[in-house]
């Protein structure tokens, strides 16, 4: 298993996509450790004093007034995460939880949240021996921090709850002691600082764009095959009408898109005496509208790594000047922002997919294709119904892209009285990026047959490259058969970037800060 060190302040999308993608272990670089002890010093000296510290030797939330004793700081902690163990709902997918887990060990590592050295450990522990912590994906609403599921991450830490290890559910505690793992018993504030933050919500929104950047790139060259099914123009492509906008997403997609099409002759077959002016919205605005959202995509991967890296906890230490200082950084708006952002874009991508799916199964519009795509229609009905399933898909992505981050209800007796639904805003982005990988499969699927009624005029070699790639997993829609199957197979690989790579488009490097 590849091990990738995360260096606190420092940490890129690259290195977190290894982690949530490619299963490498994180542990946080050894030079941060004497900023986490010397935060974790202030916090013994606090315990020692008679001040009043808000999770040290106060309740938490509405309880911030009650004093603890000094004999009792442990059992705070204790009760802390116990208490906020409240999650429910399906558990959190194992990537995403492990993106957690580094996402903590960074806040951790800035040595601003007090805790021992103990507690980094005892996260890389879990994380070398593929202890993952059962995460119920429901109960957060962004503020105070992600409480509930990071509670459910902590409690695997002090032996508690339930985890994954070996590919089997089972106690905290048995998995801990098949990997010779001692529980731990944390500290004052340790337990707070575990629970306080926004590393549930951020690592959903992560995985997600890592997945949209995948299908973003999928869309450019599933739209360029689309582009040739229905004969249409590539003038659009014209790079210097991308270069008088200026905007940097769509001069992107222009480009890549003139690069798979170079050498296509079914294009070059209707260049001149074309008797269509202008084609639809949906073949000619491609550069335009997908451009757009891979630039508002890069928007949300600038908010997001700054996330990724930043301190969000409460209270804070300041070593400097040995002070506790309560704030309010759990608040996770800033990545509610971003989740509503990236729903926009993916919703959109799949929107114009969807009308080129419906371009290119009406005889009326696609340029004397056959009605739904097959050879026999009336006898056979080709993709009609599958085009219908992409209408369903794209209506239900836009009523997910209705924005998450203006919500807001009061919690905790009326302390925590504004929160951001961040966790809400990032979770439901999978659900978007599974439904826009299954529009751009029926889309893939429309196009590879709209090309071949096109024979003996073939398409470019990248185009044909992607169409290769397709027919090793689903065959040529002759006869009606049982759909789904090819459906889901299409979306599989389409999830894993296939078609992409065949054209040759990682080259391209749509994901790398183009602005």
């Amino acid at each position: 298993m590849t091990e990738v060190t995360l260096t606190p302040g420092h940490t890129t999308l690259d290195t977190l996509r290894a982690i949530s993608h490619d299963d490498a272990t994180p542990a946080l670089c050894p030079s941060a450790r004497p900023a986490v002890e010397r935060a974790a010093a202030v916090v013994e000296r606090a315990v020692a004093s008679d001040k009043a510290i808000y999770g040290i030797n106060t309740g938490f939330g509405k309880l911030a007034a009650v004093r603890i004793a000094p004999d009792d700081t442990a059992t705070l902690q204790r009760n802390l995460i116990l208490s906020h163990c409240a999650g429910v709902g399906e558990p959190t997918d194992i990537a995403t939880v492990r993106l957690m887990m580094a996402l903590k060990l960074l806040s951790l590592g800035r040595g601003a949240s007090g805790v021992r050295w103990k507690v980094v450990a005892q996260i890389q522990a879990l994380l070398a021996h593929g202890i993952t912590p059962v995460v119920p994906a429901q109960g957060s609403v962004g503020a105070s921090g992600d409480l509930a599921p990071l509670a459910h991450m902590a409690a695997t830490l002090i032996g508690e709850g339930q985890a994954h290890y070996r590919g089997v559910r089972m106690a905290s505690a048995e998995a801990l002691d098949a990997a010779g793992i001692e529980p731990i018993e944390l500290a004052a504030k340790e337990g707070l600082a575990l629970i306080n933050g926004t590393q549930f919500s951020t690592a959903c929104a992560l995985v997600a764009l890592f997945d949209a950047w995948t299908l973003a790139r999928e869309a450019v060259v599933i739209s360029a095959l689309s582009t040739d099914a229905i004969m249409g123009s590539t003038a659009p492509l014209h790079p210097d009408i991308h270069a008088l906008r200026g905007q940097p997403g769509q001069i992107a997609v222009a480009a890549a898109m003139r690069t798979i099409m170079t050498g296509s002759e079914i294009r070059e077959s209707h260049r001149e005496d074309d008797t269509r002016v202008q084609d639809p919205y949906c073949i000619r605005c491609q550069p335009q509208v997908t451009g757009a959202c891979i630039d508002l995509l890069h928007q949300a991967a600038h908010g997001l790594q700054i996330e990724a890296n930043a301190v969000t906890d409460n209270p804070l230490v300041i070593p400097d000047t040995d002070d506790i200082v309560s704030g309010g950084n759990f608040h996770a708006q800033p990545v509610a922002f971003a989740a509503d952002q990236m729903a926009l874009a993916i919703s959109e991508v799949g929107a114009i997919a969807q009308r080129r799916v419906a371009l290119m199964v009406d005889p009326t519009l696609s340029f004397d294709l056959p009605p739904f795509l097959t050879p026999e229609p009336g006898l056979n009905s080709g993709f009609m119904v599958a085009e219908i399933t992409t209408a369903a898909l794209m209506s239900e992505n836009k009523h997910l892209a209705n924005p998450c981050s203006t919500d807001s209800t009061p919690t905790s007796a009326n302390q925590e009285d504004h929160v951001s639904m961040a966790a809400h805003a990032a979770r439901r982005l999978h659900r978007m990026t599974d439904n826009l990988s299954h529009i751009l499969g029926v889309e893939l699927l429309c196009a590879a047959q709209g090309v071949a009624f096109r024979a003996p005029l073939s398409t470019s070699a990248p185009l044909q490259a992607v169409i290769r790639a397709l027919r090793t997993r689903v065959p040529p829609l002759d006869d009606d058969r049982y759909m789904a199957t090819d459906l889901d197979t299409a979306a599989r690989a389409i999830r894993t970037g296939t078609f992409s790579a065949a054209a040759g488009l990682t080259e391209l490097n749509l994901e790398t800060d183009h602005a």
